[in-house]
């Protein structure tokens, strides 16, 4: 990826001691894990790496009688890991009921009052509106309450304890006004059996906002007129795991919820994304479990629970899945996340789908007979073997497309020779194309989309230094036959994606290939980072991407392909050089990829090196829901037409 280092080191500690016997021998254990370093005794050099971690697992005995998980192994001095180990979702059964007496947390989910009619006048009015805002919040008038439906049931049956709530609330929950806000809990004991339970208000959102919704018929010409772009169910949804696990000693939960558009898949999908926590590399009590107690959450609502919503329910943890391992392979360290490891990662994936995927992982001499000299130039600096993965899905049913979903499989990036001078200790985000591809896969497994066959393939690999590693002018020769002249070694994505992408057009035949790559810090200056860019020259293939990043709230905006910037990507003694010019860069970077897909082949270049990674929390898990989508879609298309 093209972005100093706040240079990281790890120290290992090297202790000599004798063993009962008399025998002297020493071991050297590297570990990154926040416990003092280890010694293991041995009589033969050979035996070190089991005894190194053997006692590095000793160590963390009476953490492992305390329940907080394994010890955090990675590897010894002369052997890399080989494996990464998967968070799983959490153990909680999200379902459909008919009551709410039972539970220890009642959420109630509540509309506010209407908005006004003038604000529908967007254009004219917006200093009337921000001035009419301004009004209203320093206005200590508080609107009487109007509850309808179980909301109302409820409060009637407690003595109107749900409208004091409101009252005393209205600043800043505006009557259920402010979307997935929520009110302080208030402890109602039930009349029946005298069990303290706690009650919240869930924000709706105006009421007017789904009245206007269902009076539209086209969806694509009235989206653009709503300012608010909030999904209401995910909204619900993580708000709901987010008071389940702030409110300690809750094992059951029940959400009332009148009636609410949208997919009961997004509610259960945010639901358990936002229960995630990745304890893989702490010990103690810095292991962080999130709504530790809860077992159950009951939505109880007069308008769903059949069969259909209740498979959506089961939709959404399954596609929660997926973005769990893209959250998992972008937050892993290089230590533990290399080439080898990721190949493992993908076999089991395919392991894991019931018969619904094939695992092709292509070696070093498979990606020579190919000519993948591109990928493998990168490739010569990485620790580990080049790994060239390829997943296969086939779907039921007759084949209505075949696509090939490509991501950029950087499990590192230094820079090589031309080293990074910053970020470079968030550098393991650049297998972020990758993690997405490969948990969408994993969704994919579990949601088993019909009519659809999707090839997803990463060439993997890190930009590292050593004496065997590709320098600055040096030129490399892709799959396709065409050739590059190396002007910057910190380019080196779009390098390892040329191979990739000749691969899934002209080996394995896609209709339509998407690729996805943290590709360009240029992206992440035009867009920020929560939108990612999208590249095509396919109007189709550009609408379909746009649907898709709007009914699953990954955001994306689509970036101009101007061809006058080639020129910037010439050569003096190669068909093109890697880098284009000082201006423009995620521009060029697009337009270099386009060298090794077929003209008149569907394409689309996706830079995600912005919403990819959050500051305060970590790896995002983004891209794996709009790939997810866009596959199931692509399986419907040729059936619609």
């Amino acid at each position: 990826m093209m972005m100093s280092a706040k240079a990281f080191s790890f120290v290992a500690r090297r202790h000599a001691a004798k063993v009962l016997t008399g025998t002297a021998a020493a071991a050297l254990v590297v570990s990154q894990q926040p416990t003092p370093a280890v010694v293991a005794l041995s009589s033969s050099s050979s035996s070190r790496s089991h005894h190194a971690t053997t006692a590095l697992a000793m160590s963390a005995k009476d953490d492992n009688e305390n329940n907080v998980g394994p010890p955090f192994t990675t590897w010894t001095f002369d052997k890399h890991c080989e494996t990464m180990e998967f968070n799983t979702v959490a153990d909680v059964k999200l379902e459909f009921g008919e009551s709410s007496e039972d539970a220890d947390l009642v959420v109630i989910g509540i509309y506010g009052p209407p908005k006004k009619d003038d604000d529908d006048d967007d254009d004219d009015d917006d200093d009337d509106d921000d001035e009419e805002k301004k009004d209203d919040d320093d206005d200590d008038t508080v609107p009487p309450v109007e509850l309808t439906g179980m909301a109302k049931e409820f409060d009637d049956a407690n003595n109107g304890w749900l409208t004091q709530i409101l009252e005393d609330n209205y600043k800043d929950f505006k009557h259920g006004g402010a979307v997935g806000k929520l009110t302080p809990p208030l402890g109602v004991a039930s009349s029946n059996d005298k069990k303290l339970r706690r009650v919240v208000l869930l924000g709706l959102g105006p009421a007017k906002a789904v009245e206007k919704k269902d009076d539209d018929d086209d969806d694509d010409d009235d989206d653009d007129d709503d300012d608010d772009d909030t999904n209401l169910m995910s909204a619900i949804g993580g708000a709901v795991a987010k008071q389940c696990d702030e409110l300690k000693k809750v094992k059951t939960c029940a959400v009332v919820l009148p009636v609410v558009e949208g997919s009961y898949k997004d509610l259960s999908t945010e639901f358990y994304n936002s229960l995630y926590s990745d304890n893989r590399y702490r010990t103690g009590d810095k292991v962080v479990q999130k709504a530790s107690d809860l077992e159950t959450v009951t939505l109880v609502t007069s308008a769903a629970g059949g069969g259909d919503e209740a498979s959506l329910l089961t939709q959404g943890q399954q596609l929660a899945k997926g973005v769990t391992l893209t959250k998992d392979i972008v937050n892993a360290p290089h230590n533990v996340l290399n080439s080898e490891s990721l190949a493992n990662v993908a076999k089991r994936i395919a392991e894991e789908s019931n018969g619904r995927i094939t695992c092709t992982i292509l070696n070093k001499e498979e990606c020579e007979e190919r000519g993948m000299g591109a990928y493998l130039g990168v490739a010569r600096g990485s620790e580990t073997q080049p790994q060239f993965i390829h997943l296969t899905y086939k779907g039921e049913g007759p084949v209505q497309k075949k696509v090939g979903i490509v991501g950029k499989g950087l499990l590192f990036d230094t820079g090589g020779y031309n080293i990074k001078t910053q970020m470079m200790e968030l550098m393991k985000f650049d297998c972020g194309g990758s993690a997405a591809v490969l948990g969408a896969a994993r969704a994919v497994g579990e949601l088993a989309p019909e009519g659809v066959e999707a090839h997803f393939i990463v060439a993997a690999c890190e930009n590292m230094i050593n004496e065997r590693a590709y320098v600055p002018s040096d030129v490399l020769t892709a799959s396709n036959g065409k050739t590059i002249e190396v002007l910057n070694t910190d380019a080196e994505g779009r390098l390892t994606l040329a191979d990739a992408l000749v691969y899934a057009d002209k080996e394995v035949g896609c209709d339509a290939i998407i690729e996805l790559s943290t590709l360009t810090g240029a992206c992440m200056i035009s867009l920020g980072k929560e939108v990612c860019g999208v590249w095509t020259n396919d109007n189709d293939l550009a609408k379909s991407l746009e649907s898709c990043s709007k009914d699953t709230q990954e955001k994306s905006w689509r970036m101009p392909m101007e061809k006058s910037y080639n020129k910037l990507l010439e050569s003096k003694i190669a068909d093109m050089s890697n880098l284009g010019g000082p201006y423009g860069g995620a521009i060029t970077a697009a337009l270099f990829l386009q060298n090794f897909v077929s003209p008149k082949k569907p394409f689309a270049h996706i830079d995600i090196a912005g919403p990819v990674w959050d500051d305060k929390v970590g790896a995002t898990g983004f891209g794996a829901k709009l790939v997810s989508e866009w596959i199931a879609r692509q399986g419907q298309s040729k059936k619609e037409e």
